[in-house]
């Protein structure tokens, strides 16, 4: 789990890295759209593969301990969890996609002009 974590703070920079330079500050539309592009486009695939590994990890767990009966509840334990865990990303990958949507949030930045001062 430390290295999960670990891992995950040592992207933090990158992602922040990866800002878009028009983006508005101050637009929540483009403060929005920004979020869900994020989730959109990496979270979610993330969390996907997790549950993909660790559904093939009870699969393997199932197979190769064919004989021994408790290992085999283990890895259908597993399994049933990467699919629950699919069910529920896909859920939660609709549910952003409706948001998106209906509110009209795009994840492109609003053009914005600098304020200039008027010279005499």
């Amino acid at each position: 789990m430390k290295k999960i974590i670990y891992g995950l703070l040592a992207f933090g920079p990158v992602l922040a890295l990866a800002q878009a330079p028009s983006a508005v500050a101050g637009s929540l539309t483009s403060f929005g759209g920004t979020i869900l592009t994020f989730i959109n486009s990496t979270i979610i695939p993330i969390l996907f593969a997790v549950a993909i590994v660790y559904f093939i990890y009870g699969v393997v767990k199932f197979v190769m301990n064919a004989g021994d009966e408790e290992k085999r509840k283990e890895g259908k334990q597993a399994m049933l969890w990467g699919i629950i865990g699919l069910v529920v990303i896909i859920a939660i990958f609709g549910l952003v996609t409706f948001l998106v949507n209906a509110t009209g949030l795009t994840g492109t930045a609003i053009p914005g002009s600098l304020p200039q001062v008027p010279l005499q």
